[in-house]
């Protein structure tokens, strides 16, 4: 069963990153053992981008409390970070970009199952900033220069990496800086610490309100127009040993998903509940470029394998990336 849109008008998220991490007992192997874990309480690791609004929506709406879950969410700074605690056991349930978890597949840091859609791009939902007064007023401009990503060789890379390729611009004559996460990323452009800046929402509105950063091309075009971002993964071992809590996280998070896909007042309110610094003003969300949040009516992994083959696709394109990789690898029920 392929995945459906809800809604005829797409709305553009970023970013980048969820990450779940589930404090269950990792202990019997068998779905009857799984039974008894469905009111299971799970630690969420989540890069508080855009990407992430149906999971930000099923959290603080109570979708996932409906299904007995208790969630407990806590924040990263990328999906290589979710990765790596992930593999340690810390997190059994992970969200982020898909580039990260292709690339720790095909290497063999991690096994994985995806088995949800988080998010496809749409116009606005990541562009590359600089500052007003800026002597970079073009993409040609951009050689020689500092452009700031949150992580190497991410979502972000690739998607700028096919951006420059697609003008004539060499990847190699752009210096990328990796040492920001994102929140530090649009102070970092604002002091002059970097030339330019890839955002995606909802750091690019903030971006934008707090220091007055300007867009100079938007990554929704070309070879990734409408490219695959952000999906929900788990590690096949936990998957097979948890197969009830799995299936009650995905009901409440494509719950989440319908009403992100459709609601953007929704969106607003659950980007304005984040803690801290990372809550976002009424005048900042209403900023926002929204993302697609692709929703399905399956089973747990039911997901457009042709989408997600084109993420590796054009992986191998701009990063050389291995050509006998499939993302069948990836799929619970084998695409």
């Amino acid at each position: 069963m392929r995945t459906r849109r809800v809604r005829g008008t797409a709305l553009l998220v970023t970013a980048l990153s969820l990450v779940l991490a589930a404090g269950c007992s990792a202990g019997g192997g068998t779905a009857a053992a799984a039974e008894s874990d469905v009111h299971a309480t799970l630690t969420v690791g989540v890069v508080p981008a855009l990407d992430s609004a149906g999971f930000f929506i099923a959290y603080y709406e109570g979708l996932f409390k409906a299904q007995g879950l208790t969630i407990k969410p806590k924040f990263v700074t990328s999906s290589e970070t979710a990765i790596a605690l992930q593999v340690k056991g810390q997190y059994q349930i992970t969200g982020g970009n898909y580039v990260s978890y292709i690339q720790a597949q095909q290497a063999g840091a991690a096994n994985l199952d995806i088995f949800a859609e988080g998010s496809v791009m749409e116009p606005g939902a990541q562009d590359l900033y600089t500052m007003p007064g800026s002597p970079i007023r073009s993409l040609a401009d951009l050689k020689g220069r500092t452009v700031a990503i949150n992580a190497p060789n991410n979502i972000l890379y690739l998607l700028t990496a096919s951006l420059l390729t697609e003008h004539g611009i060499p990847v190699k004559d752009v210096h990328f800086v990796t040492k920001y996460p994102f929140p530090l990323i649009p102070g970092a452009l604002n002091s002059g610490a970097v030339d330019a800046a890839v955002l995606p929402e909802p750091f690019a509105s903030s971006a934008e309100e707090q220091y007055g950063a300007v867009p100079l091309a938007d990554l929704n075009q070309g070879a990734t127009t409408n490219f695959p971002v952000e999906g929900y993964v788990a590690t096949k071992q936990w998957a097979k040993q948890h197969p009830q809590t799995l299936a009650a996280f995905y009901r409440a998070l494509e719950e989440g998903q319908q009403i992100a896909d459709a609601n953007r007042a929704a969106v607003e309110r659950a980007m304005e509940d984040l803690p801290g610094d990372l809550r976002l003003t009424p005048t900042a969300a209403a900023l926002m470029s929204l993302d697609e949040y692709p929703v399905s009516s399956g089973p747990v992994g039911t997901v457009d394998k042709i989408r997600l083959q084109r993420v590796v696709n054009v992986m191998k394109q701009f990063l050389g990336f291995d050509p006998s990789f499939n993302i069948n690898s990836m799929l619970i029920n084998g695409g």
